[in-house]
C-alpha cells in the first residue's frame, strides 16, 4: 500500500512540474558566445591570399576561436595556434617569409580559466579544417566529441601522418551537422579550402545569427570580392562554398564573422565578455 501511495505521490509532482520542465527543455539552445585570443600574426606577402594582386605586401592578421555555451555543455569551434607559441619570444616562425609568423599573446588554457573553466568541461568541439593555426590546442581536451568531416579526417598530412590522435574521439561527417539537434549551432560543409573545411552557424537569442568563416575566406576584402586562395585545394568548391555561405546569410540574416580578419576582430567583444 505504500509503494502505490508514493508512486502516485511521484506521479502527482511529476505532473505538477512537467510545465516547467518542458518550458526548461524549450529553452534556446545556445546561451552565449565567447570571442577567443587564438593567435595575432603578420603575413610577409598577402598576395597569396589575393592571387595577381598585392605583391610584397604584408597584412597583419588574428586568429579566432570561439567558446559557445550551449544548454547541453560547453562546445569550442577551432583551437587556434598551439599554446607552446607564447614562450616563444621570436614567435612561430614559418620556413617561408612570405607565410605567417604567428604569435600566441594569451594561451587558451588562460582564457579558459579566466572563464573559470578547466579544459574537461568543454564536453564537444570542432575545427573548420587541419591547418596548425586551427588545431594547435586539440589535444588539451582529449576527451571532447570532435566534429569533422570525413574528408579532412582521411586527408592525408605531412609524410601520410593521421591529422588527429587516432585516439581521440570523433564523430566523422559528411555534410552538415545540427550539433544538438535544436538548429541553433549547425556545422556547415563548406570544402574548397581543404577537402572538409566547415563552417559554423550559431544562433543566439540576442544577436541573432552569426556564421564562423573559418578559412572560406581570410578577411573582408576577399569575402566581398569572392577571391579564392592560391593555396586552396580546388578552386570550384571554394566558390561554391562561398555562394553556400552568401545563401545561408541571407536565409538567416545572419552576420559574417571572418576568422583571420583582424579589423573586424577588434570591433568585437573579447572574452570574458560575451555575445548572447
Amino acid at each position: 500500500m505504500m509503494h502505490r501511495i508514493a508512486f502516485a505521490v511521484a506521479i502527482a509532482a511529476l505532473a505538477l512540474s512537467s510545465p516547467g520542465a518542458l518550458a526548461q527543455s524549450e529553452k534556446a539552445g545556445v546561451e552565449k558566445l565567447y570571442v577567443l585570443n587564438c593567435g595575432e600574426g603578420t603575413a610577409g606577402d598577402i598576395s597569396r591570399w589575393t592571387p595577381g594582386l598585392n605583391e610584397g605586401k604584408t597584412m597583419d592578421f588574428v586568429d579566432t576561436c570561439y567558446l559557445i555555451k550551449h544548454v547541453k555543455g560547453w562546445f569550442l569551434w577551432d583551437t587556434g595556434i598551439a599554446d607552446s607559441v607564447a614562450a616563444m619570444p621570436n614567435g612561430l616562425v614559418p620556413a617561408d617569409p612570405k607565410a605567417v609568423t604567428w604569435r600566441r599573446p594569451k594561451t587558451l588554457q588562460a582564457q579558459l580559466e579566466q572563464l573559470g573553466l578547466k579544459p574537461d568541461d568543454v564536453r564537444a568541439m570542432a575545427v573548420s579544417h587541419t591547418h596548425p593555426d586551427h588545431i594547435g590546442n586539440v589535444e588539451l581536451f582529449p576527451q571532447a566529441m570532435l566534429y569533422v568531416q570525413k574528408a579532412e579526417y582521411d586527408w592525408p598530412g605531412a609524410d601520410n601522418a593521421p591529422r588527429f590522435k587516432p585516439s581521440h574521439p570523433v564523430e566523422l561527417l559528411t555534410g552538415d551537422k545540427d550539433v544538438f539537434g535544436d538548429g541553433s549551432l549547425t556545422i556547415l560543409s563548406t570544402p574548397g579550402h581543404t577537402p572538409g573545411h566547415q563552417s559554423l552557424l550559431v544562433k543566439l537569442p540576442k544577436t541573432g545569427a552569426v556564421l564562423l568563416s573559418g578559412d572560406a575566406v581570410h578577411f573582408k576584402d576577399n569575402w566581398d570580392n569572392r577571391r579564392v586562395p592560391s593555396m586552396n585545394v580546388d578552386k570550384d568548391q571554394s566558390a561554391a562554398s562561398m555562394q553556400k555561405i552568401a545563401d545561408t546569410l541571407a536565409k538567416e540574416k545572419a552576420q559574417l564573422w571572418i576568422n583571420h580578419d583582424k579589423a573586424q576582430r577588434d570591433g568585437q567583444k573579447m572574452a570574458p565578455e560575451f555575445y548572447d
